[in-house]
């Protein structure tokens, strides 16, 4: 049997809904930025053990955020969840805590104001999530099939031999996993520019074809209005010469397999297959660059489901995810050889002449079922936990979004 239809070892945490998760975190789930510190420091305390920290910095209600964060505090690869409250932020912290109860999970609201300050709501909350930790160390996991997971790609500081080696390779390994049953996830409608009649070509229907060129369009319209675009400096200085090189490149890691539909943010597939993220604000320019921050679109991805990230890059990233294992790829050796402890998979060897873009697909593949298998990302084992929101906002898709 070949190392990538085999899932032997793959083994995950049984949820309520019938999801299963490959970690079994304990969340700090911050509610306003006032609240920050509070769970940074119980977070902190638990680190190593499997205390993640995540939070919305705004106060007033933002109906993304709320959707996002519910998302995240019942993913499957979440346990339990302590929500870290000053008191009178707007955040509606009490449906949020009912939603996580509903789930099965175990949770905890902590209210600064009415526990006795900063020092008494950090002494509260580590022995909450002592607790907490305690119990999930000792849930027994059960067998995973590549069926339960859902898997993203990303790529950020990309360089001129991105869209050459790492993202095909990537792709390349999505067709793959996508065969074996997976559900796969791809975004930056902005870095998709001059794509979508390509995307349009490979849509399940004629409508889900229409509604993908849409997104794209939307991307560029609000890219120009915005008079900035995710095409960056940093992507000339490593190589790419014009927007439709980094499109394609960021094309690649989608694979070949057809497009089964079209997702907003926090919302999840409703089936397998594979399925493109739009994750450029609705409506007119409001709150700034939408997509420029990595950690936010990676967080939107975590949030629609995805148990681990495919991220690639050319110039060199360290980013992980608090929620999420992060899978690093490399385009090149020479950033590979400067930063070996932060990458998973080097794909520099397919313009070194040493491997084939078959065979870093394959390499990927074996990430995943080691991801899938309990073992860390280099991110993990690092401790990166990164995580953004901001206030997003974004219109419901409509049925022609995921045809049944």
């Amino acid at each position: 049997m070949s190392r990538t239809s085999s899932h032997q070892g793959m083994r995950g945490y049984l949820r309520a809904d019938g999801r299963k998760g490959i970690r079994n975190f304990v969340v700090i789930a911050y509610l306003v930025e006032c609240a920050h510190h509070v769970a940074r420091q119980i977070a902190q305390a638990h680190q190593t053990e499997g205390g993640q920290l995540i939070g919305f910095p705004g106060c007033y209600p933002s109906d993304y955020a709320h959707r996002v964060m519910e998302a995240m505090c019942t993913h499957p690869n979440v346990g339990a969840v302590l929500l870290v409250s000053l008191g009178c932020e707007e955040f509606r912290r009490s449906a949020l805590l009912d939603a996580v109860e509903a789930s099965g999970r175990a949770a905890k609201l902590l209210v600064i104001q009415e526990c006795g300050g900063t020092r008494a709501a950090i002494g509260e909350g580590r022995h909450w999530v002592t607790q907490a930790l305690a119990a999930a160390h000792a849930v027994e996991t059960v067998p995973l099939d590549f069926s339960d997971l859902v898997i993203g790609t990303k790529c950020g500081g990309s360089d001129g031999l991105s869209g050459i080696t790492i993202n095909p390779a990537v792709g390349r390994a999505f067709d793959r996993l996508g065969d074996l049953g997976a559900t796969l996830m791809f975004e930056e409608t902005c870095e998709l520019i001059g794509c979508q009649d390509h995307m349009q070509q490979r849509a399940v229907t004629p409508e889900l074809g229409r509604e993908l060129k849409a997104a794209v369009e939307k991307a560029d319209r609000y890219y120009r209005e915005l008079g900035h675009g995710s095409f960056g400096g940093g992507n000339i200085k490593h190589g790419l010469s014009t927007l439709e090189e980094k499109s394609l490149g960021a094309y690649a890691k989608s694979g070949t397999r057809p497009i089964a539909g079209l997702i907003k943010p926090g919302t999840r597939p409703p089936h397998g297959g594979l399925y493109l993220m739009d994750t450029v604000n609705d409506g007119p320019v409001r709150h700034g660059i939408p997509n420029i921050n990595d950690t936010q679109t990676i967080t939107e991805m975590v949030a629609s489901g995805c148990h681990m990230i495919v991220f690639t890059t050319g110039a060199g990233s360290v980013v992980g995810q608090a929620v999420a294992p992060v899978i690093k790829g490399v385009s090149n050796s020479r950033v590979y050889q400067r930063l070996a402890d932060d990458i998973d998979v080097n794909g520099g060897t397919i313009a070194d002449g040493v491997e084939t873009i078959d065979d870093v697909g394959e390499r990927i593949i074996a990430e995943v079922v080691s991801l899938a298998s309990g073992h860390p990302s280099k991110s993990e084992s690092l401790g990166h936990q990164e995580f953004a929101l901001s206030y997003k906002t974004y219109e419901p898709a409509g049925p022609a979004c995921l045809p049944v």
